[in-house]
């Protein structure tokens, strides 16, 4: 027996405004009969699985122990600077001089998030070095 993640829930203050954020990212709509106002919204994302936006009175206020990662379609570093001119800051630069590594962004609730390499990235470099 095994489990399906259903969704990925995300706590925050105002639902609709950041799973705009996110359709912005992602590409994906919010869900049709959502709005502004409400404590709950969706994204479902084309696997299925839906980023679930749900309201609570507290501010984020450490790091998150669960985050999500983003693999572009296009390159790592072209997908920080659209993410960049969304409004998301920068929060860690994990990039590496032979290409390798990550960015940290962070949504406007705060919330991190990574953007890994694209396929075709990690497909053109050479193997990790220690």
């Amino acid at each position: 027996m095994v489990s399906t993640v259903a969704n990925m829930a995300i706590d925050c203050a105002n639902p609709y405004e950041l799973a705009r954020f996110w359709s912005e990212v992602t590409g994906q709509p919010v869900d049709p009969e959502d709005g502004p106002g409400d404590t709950e919204t969706a994204i479902t994302l084309p696997n299925g699985t839906a980023l679930y936006f749900n309201q609570v009175p507290e501010p984020k206020t450490t790091k998150n122990r669960l985050h999500l990662c983003l693999r572009p379609d296009t390159s790592r570093d072209a997908e920080v600077e659209r993410l960049l001119a969304l409004g998301a800051p920068l929060v860690a630069d994990h990039r590496r001089p032979d290409g390798w590594g990550w960015a940290v962004l962070g949504d406007p609730e705060g919330n991190e998030f990574c953007v890994l390499l694209a396929e075709a990235e990690r497909a053109a470099l050479p193997p990790v070095s220690a």
